[in-house]
């Protein structure tokens, strides 16, 4: 079947729709790129959508490169029959296509082939035959000195016949169907006693469950137990009724001498080589399916997390809480900019509280702080009460948050982190990455690696290629969609821009530092290595707030300032005009009477490109993230000691995994409200309801002081 169509069966496209997608990718267009400003090429599919095709083109394209290999190689061993063709055609899966493949593979050393050798082949096909004769008087024909006995050449019959049936592609789909439809998959603890953290894997100690239904989370929890050597897994299926399955298909006269060779050969096929690349196969399809699940719930998270409102204009505190190496605080301006740095000792063994109070509030008071941020690691708790006092009695209109500091060691010893404050140790940088997360978290967040951010769910358990690529694809995504200012943004932050890399990104940051701000886009033809594609893949996600052509500060891409000018003249002004308050107002009011369509047919342009502009014009500037609601601010502290059963509070979602979200309420350790209390509704899955960094309303189920863990519901 044709790519194309295929994949416009698979999802629901127009065949058109797809051709000219596909044609932009091979052109090398970036999928950001695509969805934003090739919309009437693509009839307007989203990014979600274009990244789907992608890959399964990229999957398609794979199969049928593997189908032309698997033809040639049959081929040259000359056995490559209209029927084996005809069959190679149909197969739909890479799977499908090994099967097929697995009788012609080259094997090492094999009992069957050993028999084979012998010249047993003949012999394995008069017992395959099921006729009336003697199955010892036809075995008496092929004595040799290789085969010196009967029982020796009968042998070697079954053991070809064995291998026959092992590797024929209709009983393997066929059992590794039934084996997983009806197959249990069985844990025990292999009885070593001394393994570090086995005590994780309890639950699995004496454990089964049906391997169709089987979730994710518990599949990555169970290999982690048997990598470790705590856990013995296998799966268990009803052999006597895979044997009568394979007897019922295979013996085709019960009252054949011979019969009695066929079943033997195939219970010995299917238990010896048949029934462990089974469970291989099953297993390792379970485990790629797990680890899918677990990489798209840790991407989901972090385009969450990345995509948190910024809080603007406000100058920050933060601090990296420590006990006895003391407390790293730095304050930074509205930008992000260093202002000064300290460290105080408030806690053990100097207990140092009232200097702290002194020195952070003369901080406070002196830079005209409004938010303290505070890490949530070591300490953090002893910290927050120290702030709480510091609002309380000294700095009444300054408010806290806590964050979470997961990534801000990676990042301080960076050589990003190097390079930004070279005068600062290790710690002092975290205390700046903590502060700068909130001002603008994607900004900040993407000098970080992605798995660094404690928002997944078994990610040091999962194929680690395939999360940095999805995790990547998250940020670029975040990145795209938001933004990016041209004169200030870092080069982990440019290296995510369509079309940029890594090498261009800094290239940008190096012009920057020689040659002054960017005054225009068009300006960054000039950086070394950016090209005309390059430049056409970037420049709309670029943007310049105080430059001399205010279309810079728009998402309106270079190659339609054109239309958007003549735009701006049908109802009377500039691109200059965007730049006024006054005038902007006026341009948005104007902008509301026109009908997309209409100016599309006047202007001769695509409608969704007019439409985009129409929207961008109204909004020089914009900021996606500024429409969702801001962090949950602080101004007390709360102890584990003060939850009780019944309390109402409000929490910040931190992490969603399968079995429920984990919310910040203010004390030392998140809660977890379980999927079961998530919603009256059903909840198919945590995700469906919350994301990270929602502020939600939590009522308090119980607390565990002991274990520290404290049970939460949103059904109020």
């Amino acid at each position: 079947m044709d790519i194309i169509l295929q994949l416009a069966a698979e999802l629901k496209l127009q065949p058109r729709q797809v051709e000219h997608t596909v044609q932009l990718l091979d052109e090398g267009n970036t999928i950001p790129f695509i969805a934003r400003y090739r919309k009437e090429a693509t009839g307007e599919l989203d990014e979600t959508i274009i990244r789907a095709l992608a890959e399964r083109l990229a999957y398609l394209r794979s199969l049928e490169s593997r189908r032309a290999e698997v033809s040639r190689l049959i081929e040259a061993q000359g056995l490559l029959t209209p029927e084996i063709d005809a069959a190679l055609q149909r197969a739909a899966t890479l799977q499908e296509l090994e099967d097929l493949y697995r009788p012609f593979r080259p094997k090492r050393k094999t009992r069957a082939s050993l028999a084979k050798e012998r010249g047993l082949e003949p012999l394995a096909q008069l017992l395959m035959a099921q006729g009336a004769e003697d199955p010892q008087l036809q075995a008496e024909q092929f004595l040799s000195d290789e085969v010196p006995s009967v029982e020796a050449a009968l042998q070697g019959a079954r053991d070809i016949l064995a291998e026959q049936f092992a590797d024929d592609p209709a009983h393997r789909t066929r059992l590794r169907q039934f084996t997983y439809d009806t197959g249990i998959l069985v844990t025990e603890r292999t009885g070593e006693e001394d393994i570090p953290g086995a005590a994780e894997f309890q639950m699995y100690f004496d454990y089964r469950e049906a391997v169709a239904k089987i979730p994710p989370h518990r599949i990555l929890a169970i290999n982690r137990g048997e990598r470790l050597g705590v856990l013995k897994v296998k799966i268990q299926v009803d052999v006597e009724r895979i044997h009568a399955l394979l007897a019922e298909a295979l013996i085709t006269n019960g009252a054949s001498p011979a019969a009695w060779h066929v079943r033997t050969a195939l219970e010995d096929g299917y238990t010896r080589l048949l029934a462990p690349s089974l469970e291989r196969e099953i297993r390792n399809a379970l485990t790629e399916k797990a680890e899918k699940h677990a990489i798209q719930i840790f991407a989901k998270n972090l385009h969450n997390l990345l995509m948190q409102s910024p809080v603007r204009g406000r100058r920050v505190l933060g601090i990296d809480p420590a006990y006895r190496t003391g407390c790293k605080v730095v304050a930074v301006d509205e930008f992000g900019q260093l202002l000064e740095h300290t460290t105080i000792y408030p806690h053990e063994p100097q207990n140092r509280w009232a200097e702290a109070l002194e020195i952070l509030a003369s901080l406070v008071k002196g830079h005209g702080i409004t938010l303290i941020t505070i890490g949530n690691g070591t300490a953090s708790r002893e910290t927050e009460r120290l702030i709480a006092e510091l609002i309380r009695e000294h700095c009444p209109q300054a408010q806290y948050l806590v964050v979470s500091e997961a990534g801000a060691s990676v990042y301080s010893a960076s050589e990003l982190a190097r390079e930004e404050f070279p005068e600062l140790d290790v710690s002092m940088r975290g205390a700046v990455s903590i502060a700068r997360r909130v001002q603008d978290p994607l900004a900040e967040l993407v000098k970080i690696e992605p798995k660094a951010l404690g928002v997944g769910q078994y990610q040091h358990d999962v194929n680690q290629k395939e999360l940095a690529s999805a995790l990547d694809t998250v940020v670029e995504s975040c990145v795209n969609h938001v933004g990016v200012n041209l004169n200030s943004a870092s080069s982990a932050l440019l290296k995510y821009v369509s079309g940029l890399s890594a090498k261009t990104a800094q290239e940008i940051v190096n012009h920057r530092a020689e040659q002054g701000i960017f005054r225009t886009r068009a300006e960054l033809k000039k950086v070394k290595g950016i090209g005309p594609k390059t430049f056409e893949q970037a420049a709309g996600f670029l943007r310049i707030a105080e430059g001399t052509e205010p279309l810079d500060n728009t998402a309106v891409h270079p190659e339609s300032y054109p239309l958007a000018r003549r735009i701006l003249a049908s109802i009377g002004f500039s691109s200059e005009d965007l730049r006024d308050r006054t005038s902007l107002n006026q341009i948005r009011e104007r902008l509301k009477t026109l009908d997309p369509e209409t100016v599309a047919q006047e202007l001769g342009a695509g409608v969704p490109t007019v439409r985009d502009i129409l929207s961008s014009l109204s909004q020089p500037g914009r900021d996606p993230r500024d429409e969702l609601p801001p962090p949950l601010f602080r101004a007390d502290v709360l102890s584990l000691e003060d939850l009780k059963p019944g309390m109402i509070l409000q929490g910040t979602v931190q992490n969603v995994v399968d079995f429920g979200a984990f919310v910040d309420i203010g004390v030392k350790k998140a809660g977890l409200v379980h999927i079961s209390e998530l919603s009256d509704a059903y909840v198919r899955h945590p995700t469906d309801v919350v994301q990270v960094g929602d502020i939600v309303t939590v009522r308090v189920l119980s607390v565990d002081q002991q274990l520290g863990r404290i049970s939460l519901s949103m059904k109020l």
